[in-house]
């Protein structure tokens, strides 16, 4: 399906990104994972093209939801952490470019059972990790690096995969792996999906679905300026609503969405 926005489509559009902007802003994440099942099952774009879109959102939620949360993570503090920073982006880097190859390769019906997959995948993660803080790193030195470059890799590969900023999977791994602050690794994660979206961005520039953008100039304007709106709010709200309660919620979300998405193929 073509999936091009009409003009009753764009206040839905502002709307949901506005929603999807604030998760963003107040936990760290590109909010694709809840963005996706939008653009496939109520604005019926094609998977590929989905994913195209979702990452294109997810890209202008990344860059903005930074800025919204230094009044609570300073740039100074995740400046002070760019050894972790480097760490994951040399696998993440990679696993986008080989990600994105991948996506543009499958079929319609097997790339919605690959999202449906990883979708309920990363909820089992945030149910399973959403009580974790920091302490105590899981490994130091060259264990951690090798550890940090290998998590990278398949996060950047699910980032590409999804069109997602990867924070579900960046922050546990911060968490767990480097035992930095919860909210700090909101931020950190944020820092690193940055660079590993824009290279699947130029791997699917390549593919021609690309042209998705393009034809829908419109709608991408209106649910990016939702976004925005969105990650603003989310920025002020960090520290306010606690983890221990949102993240199981996204969780669940994650579940319908995947449930959504396998039904939509």
């Amino acid at each position: 399906m073509d999936g091009s926005a009409n003009a009753p489509s764009k206040p839905a559009a502002f709307f949901g990104g506005a929603v999807i902007g604030a998760l963003g802003g107040l936990i760290g994440l590109g909010g694709a994972e809840f963005r996706l099942p939008l653009l496939i099952g109520i604005f019926n774009f094609a998977a590929l093209e989905a994913v195209i879109l979702n990452k294109a959102m997810s890209l202008v939620v990344v860059a903005t939801a930074l800025p919204f949360r230094a009044s609570t993570v300073p740039f100074s503090e995740i400046g002070s952490h760019w050894e972790i920073v480097v760490n994951l982006l040399a696998g993440s880097l990679a696993g986008a470019w080989f990600g994105a190859g991948w996506a543009t390769r499958l079929r319609s019906e097997t790339l919605y059972k690959v999202i449906s997959a990883l979708l309920v995948a990363i909820a089992i993660i945030l149910i399973v990790g959403h009580d974790a803080t920091s302490g105590q790193p899981l490994l130091t030195g060259v264990a951690q690096l090798i550890a940090g470059i290998a998590a990278g890799f398949g996060i950047g590969i699910v980032a590409a995969l999804l069109g997602v900023a990867g924070g579900e999977l960046l922050i546990p791994t911060l968490v767990l792996l480097f035992g930095v602050d919860i909210k700090l690794a909101g931020s950190l994660s944020l820092a690193v999906s940055l660079p590993t979206m824009l290279v699947g961005f130029t791997r699917y520039s390549q593919d021609q679905s690309f042209s998705v953008l393009g034809r829908n100039k419109a709608f991408l304007i209106v649910m990016a300026a939702g976004s925005i709106v969105g990650t603003f709010i989310g920025g002020r709200l960090l520290g306010i609503v606690p983890n221990a309660f949102l993240l199981p919620a996204l969780a669940v979300i994650l579940l319908l969405s995947a449930v959504k998405v396998w039904r939509h193929k």
